[in-house]
This record gives structure tokens, C-alpha cells and sequence, in this order.
């Protein structure tokens, strides 16, 4: 028997959630989650998806797949299209993701959950942090707060995917991030 509190996890990729599940794994019961409509084109969302599936049955977790809404995404970003990376669309698109990650939890009655996003070294663990309290206050679950990249987290993410030789994209996953750096 599993004694291990749960915890939902909001995955984005496969390489990511190799690192973050196996960690979290050591305490807790991770229920993994993947939504991510900002993913495009639909085919890159269906090979990080495909992908992460490979993950879950590698380590053993079970994987929830949320559903795929890219137009409603492009409808709440459209105002924020020619933002820069890290600007206030990916915090719209952190808020949304990590809004029904908690709202998932809230139904799974899971009390606890998180995203592996820290990891990225494009994206702030403090921003996201933030909106991942909001979203815990507001479905009342608690949210786990992390910085994934810290301790070569992201180095690790790198060596361990290309062990599994996993898909490791090359854009965050919004057609808008697809821009010239």
C-alpha cells in the first residue's frame, strides 16, 4: 500500500517531467497532467504528448491528458501576441494552465499540486509560484512551490531525456515563441 500523499503535476514535456516526476516521486504519489493548449501546431502537441506517455509508463505514474483547446488560447492571448518571451502572454498562459491543473486537482480531490514549467530556464519560478498560490487559493488545494532548475535540475532533464532518447523540442510550444530569439 502507497502511503505517499498525492500530488497532481502539470506536465508540459517529456524530457521536463522525466527529471521533476522522478523527484517528486520520492515523496509523493504524482498523478501527472498534461494540458497544454498553447502547444502548436496540433502535431507538436501530439508528439510531446505521445512522448510524455512514454515517461508516465517509464516511471510509473499515471498520466491525465486534459483537453486540447488552441482556440480559446489564441483568443485569450491575442491582445499579448507581439509581447516578448517571458512577458505578461506567457503569464496569461502560466495562469490558464496552472487555473485548470488546480481546478483538476480540486475534482480529483487531490489536495496537492504543482508544475514542472520551473525548470525551464525561460520561465521565472517566482511567477510562476505566484500564480500557482492564486490558483491553489482558489479551488482551495495547496500548491507546491519549486524551483525545478535549481541543483542543475535542467542539466539533469537534458542528460536523462537524451538516455531515454526522448523528443526534446526547441520553442516553449506557442506558435508566437516560435520567433526568431
Amino acid at each position: 500500500m502507497n502511503d505517499k500523499a498525492k500530488i497532481l503535476a502539470h506536465l508540459c514535456c517529456a524530457p521536463d517531467a522525466l527529471y521533476v516526476v522522478g523527484l517528486l516521486q520520492a515523496d509523493y504519489e504524482v498523478v501527472g497532467y498534461f494540458y497544454n493548449p498553447n502547444i502548436h501546431p496540433e502535431s507538436e502537441y501530439l508528439l510531446r504528448l505521445e512522448e510524455t506517455r512514454k515517461v508516465a509508463q517509464h516511471l510509473g505514474f499515471q498520466l491525465l491528458k486534459g483537453p486540447y483547446e488552441a482556440d480559446y488560447w489564441f483568443k485569450l492571448t491575442e491582445k499579448f501576441k507581439s509581447e516578448p518571451e517571458r512577458g505578461r502572454r506567457c503569464h496569461i498562459c502560466y495562469a490558464w494552465r496552472l487555473d485548470k491543473t488546480a481546478e483538476k486537482a480540486r475534482q480529483l480531490n487531490i489536495p496537492l499540486f504543482t508544475t514542472i514549467m520551473s525548470i525551464s530556464p525561460w520561465k521565472s519560478a517566482a511567477v510562476l509560484n505566484k500564480i500557482g498560490r492564486m490558483a491553489g487559493e482558489k479551488y482551495k488545494v495547496e500548491y507546491l512551490e519549486a524551483d525545478f532548475k535549481k541543483k542543475d535540475g535542467f542539466k539533469k532533464s537534458v542528460l536523462l531525456s537524451r538516455q531515454l532518447g526522448l523528443y526534446r523540442q526547441d520553442y516553449c510550444g506557442c506558435l508566437y515563441s516560435l520567433r526568431p530569439r
